[in-house]
């Protein structure tokens, strides 16, 4: 009897009062939204700006603040929009300090990680959805006693990586070290990019190979 109790419990609530508690629910989202713009605009915005190494005048950062390790020299144009659900990583050793250079109108969404190795380069009005990886560098060396010692990757496995003007990643798409991505051109949602993509094609796969010209 009493473990009936209890899952009758659990399972119970207090009754819906239609007009009232629709009228906290959005006394709800007018609170947490305000509470949130407060903390981006007055708190997290600002501390990301100062790890920045310009100052762009407008960003749209939403959702706290991206994650910043190891040495990287961020560039931010105008009119960016930025998931704080991000990671942007630079490599820690090595004779340089990594570069990401963003232009402007540009978005880079929801849990992508651009993990730069010499240099990252994303032109004016590129679209980055959720999931993006850029992998400027891999992190361990192939050779695997090198790997088992504990030894980071070699000058041979960083390369740079350039995504043109206009360009638009998928969801979860991954981009290798090395690779220039076309003005223009499309990556379909969870593809793996080797190679270097033309300007306006649709490409798409694992590895990613052109699809279509796209006739814009």
């Amino acid at each position: 009897m009493l473990k009936n109790t209890v899952q009758r419990l659990r399972g119970s609530y207090i009754p819906c009062i239609p007009l009232f508690h629709h009228s906290l629910y959005h006394l709800h989202l007018t609170v947490k939204k305000s509470l949130h713009c407060i903390l981006q605009k007055g708190y997290f915005t600002p501390m990301f700006i100062s790890r920045l190494a310009n100052r762009p005048r407008h960003l749209q950062l939403d959702c706290g603040m991206p994650q910043i390790l190891g040495p990287l020299k961020i560039y931010l144009g105008e009119q960016c929009r930025l998931s704080g659900i991000a990671t942007y990583c630079g490599r820690s050793w090595g004779n340089r300090t990594p570069q990401l250079i963003v232009g402007n109108n540009v978005d880079i969404g929801w849990q992508n990680i651009l993990a730069v190795g010499g240099t990252i380069r994303i032109d004016d009005n590129v679209r980055l959805a959720s999931k993006v990886f850029l992998a400027g560098f891999p992190g361990h060396p192939l050779d695997p006693i090198a790997r088992a010692q504990g030894k980071p990757d070699t000058e041979q496995q960083v390369g740079d990586i350039h995504l043109c003007r206009n360009a638009w990643l998928g969801t979860g798409v991954m981009v290798m070290a090395g690779v220039t991505i076309g003005e223009g051109s499309v990556i379909a949602a969870g593809s793996v990019v080797t190679q270097d993509i033309p300007a306006g094609v649709l490409a798409g796969g694992n590895p990613a190979k052109i699809i279509k010209q796209l006739g814009y």
